[in-house]
């Protein structure tokens, strides 16, 4: 039995899938809009990490993911307290990023259910009930998305 025969008759592995997908994604990404450093960092700050890159940091240099200069001290209490004050701001940061683009999305024609299979969704009801509760948590309508 030749391989494409097996897969007809074995589930596909969604997590599988799904890092496919996301390796797919940061390629297109970097190539299309963030081949070179001037690309990548023309979002960010020049001289102060945002939320998110500064908990990163901390958390990749507690936990031994990136190496400390040779003039650097190393995290302290005091470091991961910082970082965890941190915290609610990136996840208000990556709240509003995803309600943003849901938003693009939808007033580009993404249907419901094309913007659940990028979300890793299984429904376009849950995509639109995800938007919903981002929107609230946000303080914004989602009045404006009552077609489905």
């Amino acid at each position: 039995m030749t391989a494409p025969e097996q897969n007809l008759f074995t589930a596909p592995d969604a997590g599988r899938a799904r890092a496919h997908r996301t390796h797919a994604a940061l390629a297109r990404i970097t190539e299309r809009h963030a081949a070179d450093d001037t690309r990548r960092r023309r979002h960010a700050h020049p001289y102060v990490p945002d939320p998110y890159e500064a908990v990163a940091l901390v958390t990749a240099l507690a936990a031994g993911g990136a190496e400390h200069a040779p003039d650097e001290e190393p995290v302290d209490s005091a470091d991961l307290v910082a970082a965890l004050t941190l915290v609610p701001h990136v996840r208000a940061e990556v709240d509003a990023l995803e309600a943003g683009l849901l938003r693009l999305a939808r007033d580009r024609g993404l249907t419901w259910q094309a913007i659940a299979y990028g979300l890793g969704l299984g429904t376009a009801q849950a995509a639109r009930q995800r938007y919903e509760r981002l929107t609230g948590r946000l303080g914004g309508g989602a009045d404006a998305e009552q077609e489905a």
